[in-house]
This record gives C-alpha cells, sequence and structure tokens, in this order.
C-alpha cells in the first residue's frame, strides 16, 4: 500500500486528501504530520501561500516514509484594494518532482479585512465574528461566507483533484 502524507494536522485538509483517494478508488494510506510551513501565520500573498504549501510538501517527505507529499496551505492576497482567501497546494514525490495548484478565492468582507490589516490572523478573526472556535477546521471561512455550500475542504478537494490530474498525467497514469 502507498503511503501519502499531508503536511497538516488540520482535519479539513486531511478530509481533502481522504476525499480524493476515495473518490479515485486509490490503494494508499494517509499519514498527517505536523510540519512547519515556513511562511507566516497569516499569508499575505499568493506567493508566500504558495510557498507554505510547498515547504510543506517537501517536509512530509523528509521527515516520513511517504512517497507522495503533499502541502495544503490557506492565506489571503489582494487585487486592487480587494482582498481575497487563496488556497494552493503542492504535490511532491520521491523523484523530486513538484505539482502546483491554485484554487477559488472569495472576497472577504471589509469589516474582516480590517482587523487583519493590523495584524490579527484571519482564523482568530472569522472565530471572533461568528463566535465559534476552530473554524478553520471545520467549514473555514468560504463555508461562512457562502453559508455551507463551499466548505474549506471542498476548496482543498478541488485543488486535490488538479494535484493529483497532474501528477497522473506527467507520470504517463493519464488513464489511471
Amino acid at each position: 500500500m502507498v503511503c501519502i502524507g499531508i503536511g497538516s494536522q488540520n482535519p479539513a485538509k486531511i478530509k481533502a486528501v481522504e476525499r480524493l483517494i476515495a473518490l479515485k478508488q486509490l490503494d494508499y494510506t494517509v499519514e498527517s504530520l505536523s510540519v512547519p510551513s515556513g511562511v507566516s501565520d497569516q499569508p499575505m500573498t499568493d506567493e508566500e501561500t504558495l510557498a507554505g504549501a510547498v515547504n510543506r510538501a517537501e517536509a512530509v517527505l523528509q521527515q516520513s516514509d511517504a512517497v507522495i507529499g503533499i502541502g495544503l496551505e490557506g492565506g489571503i492576497m489582494e487585487i486592487g484594494n480587494q482582498v481575497f482567501v487563496c488556497n494552493w497546494g503542492a504535490l511532491a514525490d520521491k523523484m523530486g518532482r513538484i505539482y502546483t495548484a491554485g484554487g477559488a478565492r472569495i472576497k472577504l468582507p471589509d469589516l474582516l479585512v480590517t482587523e487583519i490589516r493590523e495584524g490579527r490572523e484571519l482564523g482568530v478573526v472569522i472565530d471572533d465574528y461568528t463566535q465559534k472556535l476552530n473554524v478553520r477546521k471545520k467549514e473555514g471561512t468560504v463555508g461562512i461566507l457562502t453559508k455551507g455550500l463551499v466548505t474549506r475542504d471542498d476548496m482543498f478537494f478541488h485543488v486535490m483533484k488538479i494535484l493529483y490530474g497532474q501528477y497522473q498525467f506527467y507520470n504517463g497514469n493519464a488513464d489511471e
């Protein structure tokens, strides 16, 4: 059985990987590892968020027996004066190949942006706003802002499908 490692203990991120394995009916086991992202707790750009995902995927391969390392990272990014939630993923393999993909974006309400610009992390801000604990480990900010129509694991599942599709394509397994 192939071991796929994910560089996170966040249930929403783990669920995204498990959903891909179920969808593709893969004979993989999932190992979650707590690895550093190497970026700030609140990534503020696409570039920083992507770097965190890549760092996590590579760290998984260095710290486990996994043959595939997954890094999933959430952050924010700006276009003009609008701030969006973003998410990025990376899949690394033992051959040194890295595949990357970004996901959907949703504009943050100004009241959340104000607090983020004051230096607070989105996860803390959304917990305070909703008066819930650990929104980032459940529906995520996107789940709150879409009334549950799209959840955090949905966003990362979409990224996982793109990552694994690239992995299959570039490794000659396009029909798998």
